[in-house]
């Protein structure tokens, strides 16, 4: 599965102390960011500038550094007894300092003004340092300005730092879900497997990265438990419990019918940015694609239709036909979109749809015996002996092509009688329409 990365705010780097400066036995870290302000009030962090360390009580000072791609910079460790100005110069931007530095301070804001990019010298920023401590000169930094930036930047901090507590916190949840899920499915026990899923779906239903994971793995334990569901009251002699059974069956493949389109939708409308692994994302397409067309077909075998479960077939199919290869499984798949309309009781639709495949395929026996007791019950419901007649035709076609063993061939033979018997309807032989290619 893709994973969600925590949301990083500082990179420090790491100074190494070399021959020349004067080691201390106590040190600690100083960190901060430099950010340029315009004459419009806009403020953005200042990228390679350079960060010079000057102890302003002894004549000394430390390795410099320069800011990261955000702005930041950082000193693994300044001696704890000193007290350090910090001169910073930067291309584009006026020289400028920070006086009274102390060893571990950190999120330290030094405001920029622009400039000419020059670098102001040791003794400069020493006398300038001395002038603003005693108070004959303003310091370059507006202290009001820096107050409020510091403040603000503080604020930054603190959310993303809480952001990245929250994202830590659904990455366990997530990782959590998805083991315990997983080990529930392996145990067949559906229930609590869909849980744990579920569990899983709540921590971030929105996330490309494990939404749509959770969202297939629950399609697959929700139409599995639905089979075992059916497989013990199909047996059951009882009409009441017959009839509550279906109706949990039916509910279980419309709620993993759902999860495959909402899973859909989180992988079509994800953002390229929120693509880390283009493989595993394509994967995950097909993983949805393929499990809801199982689920349908696994409806119509049932016949168990929800309307939920047509509404997401009408988009998922499309897209699955898009991307399958298989001529076999293509077929496989159209058959499915018109089945359903037709255990639903959709007999237009079902009609449209089982056409559609004879254009291609005129001898498909599903298709011809599908369109036959389809335009048979339309044609009953609006007394329409049209309807009948073309029913009767494509029952009988359908009657003298397909082998005694298929599940529809008693049916049709016996519609076919009743037909001739109670509406005088009798097959005619017609011809099959030209082949589509």
């Amino acid at each position: 599965m893709f994973r969600k990365s925590l949301v990083s705010f500082f990179f420090f780097g790491i100074v190494i102390i070399v021959g020349g400066v004067t080691i201390f036995a106590q040190n600690a870290p100083v960190t901060g960011k430099v950010e340029l302000q315009t004459a419009d009030g806009k403020r953005e962090p200042v990228s390679g500038a350079l960060i010079e360390v000057f102890r302003s009580d002894i004549k000394s000072g430390a390795p410099s550094a320069k800011t990261n791609s955000k702005g930041e910079f950082s000193f693994a460790g300044l001696a704890v007894a000193g007290e350090f100005i910090l001169s910073v110069s930067a291309a584009g931007a006026a020289p400028t300092f920070l006086p009274g530095v102390k060893a571990g301070q950190e999120r330290l804001l030094i405001t920029m003004t622009p400039g000419d990019g020059s670098q102001a010298t040791e003794e400069q920023i020493r006398q300038s340092a001395e002038a603003a401590k005693t108070g004959s000169t303003q310091t370059p930094q507006d202290a009001e300005a820096i107050k409020k930036a510091q403040a603000e930047y503080e604020a930054e901090t603190k959310k993303i730092n809480e952001k990245n507590t929250k994202t830590a916190k659904t990455n366990e949840i997530i990782s959590a879900s998805l083991k315990a899920g997983n080990e529930a499915f392996s145990a067949k026990n559906y229930d609590l497997a869909v849980s744990k899923y579920d569990e899983g779906i709540a921590a971030d239903p929105d996330y490309v990265g494990s939404a749509p994971i959770f969202y297939n793995n629950r399609g697959t334990a929700l139409r599995l438990r639905g089979v075992d569901a059916y497989n013990k009251v199909v047996k059951s002699t009882d009409v009441s419990e017959k009839v509550a059974g279906f109706g949990r069956v039916r509910q279980d493949f419309a709620d993993a019918s759902t999860g495959y389109l909402k899973s859909w939708n989180v992988l079509k409308n994800a953002a390229a940015a929120d693509i880390p692994d283009k493989a595993n994302y394509d994967a995950a397409k097909l993983g949805t694609l393929t499990g809801s067309v199982d689920t349908f077909q696994m409806s119509v075998r049932t016949e168990q239709v929800d309307p939920a479960t047509i509404e997401a077939a009408k988009i998922l199919i499309p897209e699955y036909l898009k991307v399958e290869p298989d001529a076999a499984k293509k077929a496989g798949a159209s058959l499915a979109m018109a089945d359903l309309y037709r255990v639903a009781g959709d007999s237009e639709n079902a009609i449209a749809s089982y056409k559609a495949i004879l254009e291609t395929s005129p001898d498909n026996q599903d298709a011809l015996a599908g369109a036959g007791l389809s335009l048979v019950n339309l044609g009953y419901v609006n007394d329409d002996k049209t309807k009948l007649q073309e029913g009767a035709n494509l029952l009988q076609k359908f009657a003298s092509v397909a082998p005694d063993t298929h599940k529809y061939k008693d049916d049709a033979v016996a519609l076919i009688d009743t037909l001739k018997k109670e509406q005088n309807v009798t097959p005619q032989k017609t011809a099959s329409p030209k082949k589509k290619n």
